[in-house]
């Protein structure tokens, strides 16, 4: 069973409910806005009722909210929004699921390549990825004990189907792909696998790690 969430695509993810259950697997929809109140009892209620009494065995951190500026555009209201949705909701429903989660479970955090790059547009944004990316580590400590993996995945500039016109202004993308030492933006897939990779029994040795999913972006000038 698959529990997938959304907050706003509700076309999205049933759709990827379609695409799970042709592939002949089970799942269902939950709806919770996070960033508010009882977003967190919201989901995992809904999570409950679709495990039934199964175990959860893979616990994916997704949603976050996209950067709000540099500092002296970000107003108190977005940036209070940035760590409700990018910090307070993933550290939360790890916390909620935990009982809920198997020994030997995983747990996957999207981080992003904006924690090693300094860009003054996404100050705090990259903030609040740094904190799930130190969340992770010492998580890692704390849950290996059942055998728990708790790493983060940071993709880089990644064209998707909601945020593809963001990359429609003049020579951006050729410009991302010159900074990229594998020559092109990353797609959905480039980041899926690295995901499913570290949830499954080959990644069972890798724990408290950032894995860095952004195909060489910015890593210093071509020869």
């Amino acid at each position: 069973m698959v529990i997938v969430h959304f907050g706003t695509d509700k076309d999205g993810a049933t759709a990827t409910v379609d695409e799970i259950e042709r592939a002949g697997g089970t799942a269902l929809v939950v709806r919770a806005e996070l960033g508010v109140d009882h977003d967190v009892d919201t989901l995992l209620a809904g999570a409950e009722a679709g495990l039934a009494g199964r175990p959860l065995d893979i616990l994916v951190n997704n949603a976050a909210a996209t950067p709000a500026g540099p500092l002296g555009a970000t107003t108190r209201t977005e940036f209070d929004r940035l760590f409700a949705v990018n910090v307070r909701a993933p550290y939360f429903i790890i916390q909620r699921a935990l009982p809920l989660l198997r020994d030997g479970g995983r747990i996957i955090t999207l981080s992003s390549v904006a924690t090693r790059m300094a860009n003054p547009t996404q100050t705090s944004f990259a903030m609040t990825k740094s904190a799930v990316e130190t969340m992770s580590r010492t998580l890692a400590i704390q849950l290996g004990t059942r055998g728990i993996t708790v790493n983060a995945v940071a993709p880089g500039a990644t064209r998707t189907a909601t945020n593809g016109s963001a990359f429609e202004a003049p020579g951006l993308a050729e410009l991302i792909a010159g900074m990229t030492a594998l020559n092109r933006l990353g797609g959905p897939d480039d980041i899926a696998d690295v995901v499913a990779f570290l949830a499954s029994d080959a990644a069972r040795w890798i724990t408290g790690q950032v894995i860095d999913a952004s195909g060489g972006l910015f890593l210093g000038p071509r020869a």
